[in-house]
């Protein structure tokens, strides 16, 4: 019986266009992650009976950190060369060209999100610092997984070669626009793709890309599995009692997720170009490391709660 283990991945990025700016499902990812957040955050404050007067600060704090953490953490930790213009501006300079806000590092998103929370906690809904970490990470943790799903449309992050004959031919990041569109003729990115994909004209082109490990899903899944059980943590038992357990299990499963993902990830450069390690991890890991340590700390401290 034959079973089919490789997948010609060839999903089209763009959502629609308006003008000549394309509109992602990279970005839908995002829009959902803020709209499902926002209704779990809800039931979360009925529980907790806070004035849901509170929810438009924390979503407002949450939006604009976590994009200025992800994006000035990708600079800092994965990019060696760019002005400050091309942090914060969804385009390049010189040559001028709309890029979008490609370079998100979640490692950069957990600071932000952090440094708002402690804005949050003391200014508006006036409790510690950990309660509203603790109800924050569920959230979170679901907007982690459609992050993931939005890089798998946008055919990013990929795992490494499988080199065998199961895993996702990234067709969009093995071949370059320029390849595609100079082999079929055709006058649009997306139509050389398509011609490329689905015509036995270029069959031999189609067999030259490799297996791919689906590393997008791979983390996905993690951090589903991440999200239920805060979910289920904060539900079903009385652990959210004890201030920093949940924030600490949610750092410790999902930055485990991580590091064990990075190593069937392809090489992104980062860290590990100018710091000297025995060991052979990447930037990705080396930032997970103190991440989950923290995690445990707070799972494990002694506590009168």
């Amino acid at each position: 019986m034959n079973i089919l283990l490789s997948i010609d991945w060839n999903f089209n990025p763009d959502l629609f266009k308006i003008g000549s700016f394309p509109i992602k499902y990279y970005s839908l990812m995002y829009v959902l992650t803020f709209v499902l957040g926002l209704q779990i955050m809800k039931r979360i404050f009925k529980k907790d009976e806070i004035s849901l007067d509170k929810l438009d600060p924390l979503f407002l704090y949450t939006i604009i950190a976590m994009l200025i953490g992800a994006r000035v953490g990708h600079y800092l930790f994965y990019e060696e060369n760019y002005t400050l213009a091309e942090v914060f501006l969804p385009f390049k300079l010189n040559p001028f060209k709309y890029t979008g806000f490609q370079g998100l590092a979640s490692h950069g998103a957990i600071i932000g999100i952090i440094i708002a929370m402690f804005i949050y906690s003391k200014k508006v809904i006036k409790k510690p610092l950990l309660w509203t970490l603790d109800r924050m990470v569920i959230p979170s943790a679901i907007g982690a997984m459609f992050v993931r799903l939005g890089n798998l449309f946008n055919s990013e992050i990929v795992g490494k070669a499988t080199e065998k004959d199961f895993g996702f031919k990234f067709i969009r990041n093995d071949i370059s626009e320029y390849k595609a569109m100079s082999i079929t003729g055709a006058k649009s990115v997306n139509r050389a793709y398509d011609l490329i994909a689905n015509s036995s004209r270029f069959k031999d082109v189609l067999m030259e890309v490799p297996n791919r490990y689906p590393t997008q899903l791979y983390e996905a899944l993690g951090y589903l599995v991440t999200f239920l059980v805060l979910w289920f943590i904060y539900w079903k038992t009385n652990k959210k009692e004890k201030l920093g357990y949940l924030f600490g299990v949610f750092m410790v499963m999902l930055w485990s997720v991580r590091f064990i993902v990075e190593f069937y990830k392809e090489w992104q450069g980062g860290l590990e170009e100018w710091i000297d390690v025995s060991i052979k991890l990447n930037t990705g890991q080396l930032l997970s490391i103190p991440l989950v340590l923290i995690g445990l700390y707070f799972m494990f401290r002694k506590s009168k709660v």
